[in-house]
């Protein structure tokens, strides 16, 4: 598993090519041999080419084309990872080698990332706490913005747009380089209006809600990103620093943020580009330091971050409960300090032998503020050490192996209610969250092999991740109204744990090429918001609580290059879930992704430069393996279509892209989005427009 970490994770020296063909990646079916004999763990890796054919709005809904990637979607603008069914903090993003450290607890907000400052991305699936440590129990999403400039000044400039949230965004990247000293600069700015659904109404707790134009009410947003980079590029030294900054402004839909929003004053159909409260604001700050060096046989490399994570939610203060009401709209104001740090050193003392060790820490400090109250404030700290080998005794066989030991401390700060409950005849200011300190430790490893067969490669890969509880599943005790619920948190959880086997069969011939990818993990104590049939003030109460759970599935891909022109694709993946304990025995888990097929159908062609058209169809499964009270959610299907042009400048080459999603504007649910407890249906038909000119 280590190898393709390695190559995702640390190092410019060791970030070697892992990339696997996917739709408009073109790479000889040597190439793709070779980069499949570097590890016995699943891993995709897109480029610059790919994000810009497949651009469909947020970071990831362009990376959902790929076999067990999803994106979880609240609203136009946001979407967070998953992979094979997991996210949150069971996934890690790491930018440039470091983890991004937001409030990832969050269901509302995407990820704070530029993703047109984003060279590459690779997704490594299953468990990867071998290099990452906690949270990366259900996999990797690596991202990299560290291109070096090759000339005195190249860079990209873009313009594009959405028609169904009337989206307009400008986006422009330079860089260059003098001697072996370079730069590079990016800066992004997006604006959005509120949504389109395929439906004028909708049913939340039995009350109908008119959608006026069809839109949903106050879901409009706007983005800011800039980054800077400079370094140093030696023959065996190299060295830079990073500093980003990304800002998003976005409303939650009105009629979702509960129900006295039907007495508000404001006039949510005034405008449909207008941000009203409930509305939230977050600022990502992070500064970024890397250097390295390397011969022949040895390198080293380490980086440092600070992040500072801000994040504040904005409602009309209305009364709650025994809540009187508030002044100002500031309901939950986070503030997240982390430092970050990694270190390793690689050692080839042969041609067969690569020895890896390194060496990771972080330390984190949250506080809150406002008038509501979900999470409590906390501090965190945690360190891991772990080492590694890849053996390869023959060019067809390559075998490795690895260990980490990890130790953590989370202590949670009491927090008590600023107004008073009566209890049995008396006023009593209600603790929400006890003073909790918790230590944490575990021993993880990995083991898998690759094996070639002229054009088949085999791989299998056994390994166990862990991951410490959050303090939002420790200590939570609040009303979460953007994903509808009452969460209570759980002080005695222990950490998690998964356990998993992964195979992979890869086959890549001259015009076919097919991968196929199952695997199976069981959790002995997975960590999970339990739905009860109780309510607390007006919503459904959900508990933290851990069970045992099985898991398994297969994500499977082929293209067939027809002729020169013609390309057939197909795509598939399918997830089971079981629950072995606790009270929903027998049960899947809430949110379980159903089965999916997408075939496609792709023509390239050469006239006046490169160009392209392309038919897709997402075939979706009923989902009616679900958790009581969830309901079951209908198979629906969906068809897309793609087209792309590049030509080429007396300076550098100008890119267009266009994206047509749910062409026939049909009406479906998707079983991971929160708004389906409320009645709203995905986005209808839209189109997506790029005009790129890189130079």
């Amino acid at each position: 598993m280590f190898a393709t970490l390695l190559a995702a994770s640390l190092s410019l020296c060791a970030a070697g090519d892992t990339t696997i063909t996917l739709h408009a990646v073109t790479v000889s079916s040597q190439r793709q041999h070779d980069v499949q004999m570097r590890s016995s763990q699943a891993s995709v890796q897109v480029g610059a080419d790919y994000l810009q054919d497949h651009f469909a709005g947020s970071l990831m809904q362009t990376l959902e084309a790929i076999p067990g990637v999803k994106a979880m979607s609240i609203g136009s603008g946001q979407s967070k990872p998953a992979i094979r069914g997991l996210g949150f903090n069971r996934i890690v993003v790491s930018e440039d080698g470091i983890k991004h450290e937001g409030q990832q607890w969050g269901a509302d907000h995407g990820l704070e990332v530029d993703q047109f400052a984003v060279d590459r991305a690779e997704v490594v699936k299953g468990p990867a706490a071998l290099l990452y440590g906690s949270d990366a129990i259900g996999g990797v999403l690596n991202l990299y913005t560290n291109h070096i400039p090759t000339s005195a000044l190249e860079g990209t400039a873009r313009l594009f747009c959405r028609s169904n949230n009337a989206q307009l965004g400008l986006s422009a990247k330079v860089g260059g380089c003098h001697g072996r000293f370079f730069y590079r600069a990016n800066a992004t700015l997006i604006d959005y209006g509120d949504y389109r659904v395929p439906t004028d109404s909708i049913e939340y707790y039995s009350y109908y809600v008119r959608l006026p134009n069809r839109r949903l009410r106050n879901t409009a947003g706007l983005e800011r990103d800039g980054s800077v980079m400079v370094g140093y590029a030696g023959y065996r030294f190299h060295a830079d620093i990073r500093v980003s900054d990304s800002y998003s402004h976005s409303g939650f839909f009105a009629d979702a943020h509960g129900m006295e929003v039907r007495l508000s004053k404001i006039d949510y159909n005034r405008s449909s580009r207008d941000i009203d409260v409930p509305s939230q604001w977050v600022n990502h700050f992070n500064v970024l330091g890397h250097a390295s060096w390397h011969t022949a046989r040895f390198a080293a490399d380490g980086r440092v971050a600070y992040q500072r994570n801000v994040r504040e939610e904005h409602s009309e203060p209305v009364a709650h409960g025994y809540m009187p009401r508030p002044s100002g709209t500031l309901e939950r104001r986070f503030v997240k300090d982390t430092w970050s740090g990694n270190a390793f050193v690689r050692w080839q003392p042969s041609g067969q032998h690569e020895l890896q060790a390194g060496v990771c820490g972080e330390w984190q400090r949250n506080r809150r503020g406002g008038w509501g109250f979900v999470m409590p404030d906390f501090d965190a700290w945690s360190g891991g050490v772990y080492a590694m080998e890849q053996y390869r005794p023959t060019q067809a066989l390559m075998l490795q192996a690895g260990m980490r030991c990890d130790v953590a401390r989370t202590h949670i700060l009491s927090y008590t209610d600023w107004y008073a409950t009566p209890v049995a005849g008396t006023s009593v200011y209600m603790q929400r969250s006890a003073d909790l300190c918790r230590r944490f430790s575990s021993m993880t490893w990995s083991a898998g092999m690759a094996y070639s067969l002229g054009e088949w490669v085999v791989k299998a890969n056994a390994g166990k991740s862990f991951r410490v509880p959050i303090p939002k599943e420790l200590g939570a005790d609040g009303i979460n109204y953007h994903v509808f619920r009452y969460e209570q948190g759980n002080a005695a959880l222990d950490p998690e744990e998964c356990y998993q086997l992964d195979a992979a069969v890869y086959y890549n011939g001259r015009r076919l090429a097919i991968r196929v990818e199952p695997y199976a993990s069981y959790f002995p104590n997975y960590i999970y918001l339990s739905p009860t049939l109780e309510g607390v003030e007006g919503l459904q109460l959900y508990r933290y609580t851990q069970a045992s759970v099985g898991r398994c599935g297969i994500e499977a891909a082929a293209d067939w290059h027809v002729d020169s022109h013609w390309t057939a694709q197909l795509a598939a993946e399918w997830l089971y879930a079981r629950q072995q304990s606790g009270p929903m025995r027998g049960y899947t888990l809430p949110f379980s992704t159903p089965w999916s097929v997408r075939p496609g159908i792709r023509y390239s062609y050469v006239w006046h430069g490169e160009g392209y058209v392309g038919l897709d169809a997402d075939i979706v499964g009923r989902q009616s393996e679900i958790v009581p009270p969830e309901k079951p959610t209908a198979s629906h299907w969906t068809l897309n279509a793609t087209a792309g042009k590049h030509i080429p400048l007396p300076r550098g080459m100008l890119h267009l892209t266009l994206q047509a999603e749910n062409l026939l504007n049909r009406r479906y649910y998707d079983h991971t989005s929160y708004y389906r407890l409320i009645d709203v249906p995905e986005p209808g038909f839209g189109v997506s427009f790029m005009l790129g000119w890189e130079f």
